[in-house]
């Protein structure tokens, strides 16, 4: 990873590591297995700019210096929720303890979400990361409780996750949001392409975007069934020039869809030449689906916020499904699922043709033959990086469904990174004797994923000399693949730290390279602040793929995660680098 994206951390670490320290006592965690801003295209709060189209997008930096909106309808107390405590899931029913965060500076770890990259690099972060930024937990101390809501749900945004966002977002009462909030909220509305969540926000909106304010006053009374407002005001906003084209374009299209505004608007998309947040939001609200040229280059969030659209018919949003399949954002089950939506929509003629074909087939094929030949062709069906992924997650049961036999040893690490790519770590395990009979050729990569991803007490051999022989034989750049192997089997624990010390020095792996980051994980890990370790495993793991990931980061990742009680989880990321690499 560059070295600039953890500039932020450096610039923090004389505050962050005191403050990991602070208030902190130790405390067990119960383990559990692991389960545009507007407009423009996904920028973090802390980008700034104006739109070729005049609107002005988030600027976090900005947004301390908003005057606060006053307060609207006031909640009855039996209502009242309380700021501290926002989120859907059980923290320690994740196995992140009662207190993910505890002792940890809130101020420090919303600057590196604010601030983190993604897509990740691994999917299995990705999805911890995720459920620790829904946990029902206490925001950690040094933070506006409602601005640290704020700061998951835009995180949340980045990585693809709407839903999830929207869950945070509508757990704070709104007379309680702060300007960060409103802004995030607009974006939350957006991404799930919902207008209607707007309109309770369009008084903060008044104070933080008075670009978009009139737009919105427009489409809500439209909403509302007072297409006469709406006219006045979609008029006015044109006059004022603050948003033209295909944008303005796309807000009448709400308008005229939410009440008798005698305004048919026709979108042409030929002059535009991205999609953001604004355009997403609005266009998918009315059902509307984009050119190939436009979706194929949107963000990878747009993609996943896109994928998880039910305005959108499931063939239109396939494809970017299997990326958010890819990224995390879907479930192997997700997927399946709208796989079988487009298999009981599909005309009898051209079943045999599509991609549900196939999965039906690699599950309930009339023979082995037949199932292991679709297979082939979903994980063959992409060159994209981020759809391999997908479809290997897909078909992790049904990998999980074929015999163990060192007859199948072309096809065994496609079977084994399935497997570890939708949690079937046990059914993963069970082909050890099998790899153990391979050809060297295709053994070496199948016995690394198990070495790393297989549950303890599978019988797969680490010694030693296993492991030279991989390295002896590794022909990636700078034995890459072999530092991985080591990072993680060191940061699990499975080679002890003068093994691993001995082989990264010999074979030149630098798996021990310290920076003030693997300090502030390795400080985390040591307070028990399983949320923090997470944060710090999402900035350490900010590129699209593991090729730019240094191997010590993978080291201290895993190492920090096991420490912390989330041995799964640090085992699925450990052996999912040597399967994406």
């Amino acid at each position: 990873m560059p070295a600039s994206r953890l500039l932020v951390a450096a610039a923090a670490a004389a505050i962050a590591l005191p403050a990991l320290a602070q208030d902190a006592t130790p405390q067990s965690n119960a383990a559990a297995p692991a389960p545009a801003p507007a407009p423009g295209p996904a920028a973090p709060p802390g980008s700034a700019g104006e739109s070729e189209t005049g609107v002005v997008e988030l600027n976090a930096d900005q947004l301390t210096e908003v005057e606060p909106p006053p307060p609207p309808v006031e909640y009855p107390a039996f209502a009242r929720r309380d700021p501290r405590l926002v989120g859907r899931l059980d923290p320690v029913e994740l196995g992140l303890g009662a207190s993910p965060w505890r002792g940890a500076s809130g101020a420090f770890l919303g600057s590196l979400m604010r601030r983190m990259d993604t897509p990740l690099a691994s999917r299995w972060a990705h999805i911890a990361l995720r459920n620790a930024l829904l946990s029902k937990a206490l925001a950690p101390r040094n933070i506006n409780p409602v601005d640290w809501a704020a700061e998951r749900a835009w995180l949340l945004l980045k990585m693809g996750e709407a839903d999830a966002a929207r869950m945070v977002v509508s757990g704070v009462d709104t007379d309680r949001f702060t300007p960060r909030m409103f802004q995030v909220g607009v974006q939350s509305a957006l991404a799930n392409a919902d207008p209607a969540a707007l309109c309770p926000l369009q008084d903060g909106i008044q104070k933080t975007d008075r670009n978009i304010v009139q737009i919105v006053d427009a489409m809500c009374a439209a909403l509302a069934g007072e297409p006469e407002t709406a006219n006045a005001q979609i008029d006015a906003a044109r006059r004022r020039g603050r948003m033209q084209g295909i944008d303005l374009e796309l807000a009448q299209k709400v308008i005229g869809a939410g009440a008798n505004t005698n305004r048919a608007v026709d979108i042409d998309w030929g002059p535009v030449d991205r999609i953001d947040n604004w355009r997403f939001g609005l266009a998918t609200a009315t059902g509307m689906t984009f050119p190939d040229r436009l979706i194929k280059g949107a963000p990878t969030q747009i993609r996943a916020w896109q994928a998880a659209s039910p305005m959108i018919a499931p063939q239109d949003r396939l494809a970017s499904a299997q990326i958010a399949a890819g990224l995390g954002v879907f479930s192997s089950q997700s997927l399946a699922d709208l796989n079988a939506l487009i298999y009981d929509s599909t005309d009898p003629d051209d079943i045999p043709g599509t991609a549900a074909f196939q999965l039906r087939q690699a599950f309930i094929g009339k023979d082995q033959d037949t199932r292991l030949g679709a297979m082939r062709k979903l994980w063959s069906a992409s060159s994209d990086y981020l759809e391999l992924q997908g479809a290997r997650a897909m078909l992790g049961r049904a990998s999980a469904m074929v015999e163990p036999t060192a007859d199948l040893q072309s096809d065994a690490p496609n079977l084994i990174a399935s497997m570890l790519a939708a949690g079937y770590d046990k059914d993963a395990g069970r082909w050890a004797r099998a790899v153990s009979q391979m050809d060297d050729q295709y053994a070496d990569q199948a016995w690394a994923m198990l070495a790393l991803g297989a549950p303890d007490g599978t019988p797969v051999d680490l010694g030693v000399r296993r492991i030279n022989a991989f390295i002896d034989r590794d022909n990636s750049d700078g034995k890459r693949r072999s530092a991985l192997l080591i990072a993680g089997l060191a940061g699990l624990g499975r080679i002890d730290q003068e093994t691993a010390s001995r082989l990264s020095t010999r074979f030149g792996l630098r798996i021990g390279h310290r920076s003030i980051w693997t300090r502030m994980i390795d400080r985390a890990a040591s307070l028990g602040q399983a949320g923090t370790v997470l944060v710090l495993t999402g900035t350490g793991m900010q590129s699209a793929t593991f090729d730019e990931t240094p191997p010590a980061h993978v080291f201290h990742s895993v190492a920090a995660l096991k420490r912390t009680r989330l041995e799964f989880t640090a085992r699925m990321i450990a052996a999912e680098a040597l399967a994406r690499t």
